[in-house]
């Protein structure tokens, strides 16, 4: 400190004295300011009603779930929950210009469920998936892809083409990568009792429990996220 304060202090009295004064006014109070705190990482989550948090308090939801998630682990962020009930990936790709706000550091995208339920192509699908993380790069903005799994009734090609789209499309874009949204709640588990015991009665969205498991299981790669975000940042 003495050493940035003397040229300070070598000034002379009168003119040179009064600035002399308004030198050190001014460098004691951006010392005693201390270093500016750091902005939080901003993540939207780009999905639909799992994103959004169908039939939940809001609070019960996959957002204000995953950021106490990551804030109890230390991480200072701010989720915006871009979910939107019924979206399809097009309405996802119609929508993602406006999702990334100048201050989004990083976006989640989780989609294609409601296209699987209106048996929309999978090349369709994969094109506006391909869109919204082409979208996501020229705005130099991390992405964690977070996939699903076709059921096996609409047949082995139609399941191949759209198991497949996410991996492709993470590897192509250099994306963080999950392979199913709905991985907590049905790895490992027997698949009655996570329909019983974890969703809701519709049988599609799950309840809080669910979304809690959800999110045990997707939070580290959200944890990446927002270090590959601070690091892009940095």
């Amino acid at each position: 400190m003495s050493g940035l304060l003397q040229p300070l202090l070598s000034l002379g009295y009168g003119a040179g004295g009064r600035l002399r004064k308004a030198s050190l006014a001014a460098f004691a109070a951006i010392a005693l300011a201390g270093p500016v705190a750091a902005e939080p990482t901003t993540i939207a989550a780009l999905g639909d009603s799992l994103t959004q948090g169908y039939g939940l308090p809001q609070e019960d939801g996959f957002v204000p779930q995953l950021e106490a998630w990551l804030r109890a682990r230390g991480h200072d962020v701010v989720i915006l929950n871009a979910g939107v009930s019924g979206d399809t990936t097009a309405g996802g790709l119609s929508r993602v210009d406006w999702t990334l706000t100048p201050e989004v550091d990083a976006m989640i995208v989780a989609l294609g469920g409601n296209d699987l339920l209106r048996a929309i192509p999978p090349e369709a699908s994969r094109a506006n998936l391909d869109g919204i993380l082409a979208r996501a790069e020229q705005s130099g903005v991390e992405v964690l892809l977070i996939g699903l799994e076709a059921p096996g009734n609409y047949g082995p090609d139609y399941k191949t083409a759209f198991d497949s789209m996410y991996p492709d499309l993470a590897e192509k874009y250099g994306t963080l990568y999950s392979r199913s949204f709905l991985a907590g709640l049905v790895d490992g588990v027997d698949r009655t009792r996570a329909l019983t015991g974890m969703m809701q009665p519709d049988g599609i969205h799950p309840n809080a429990q669910g979304v809690l498991r959800i999110v045990d299981t997707l939070g580290p790669y959200a944890e990446d996220l927002v270090r590959r975000a601070q690091a892009d940042g940095g």
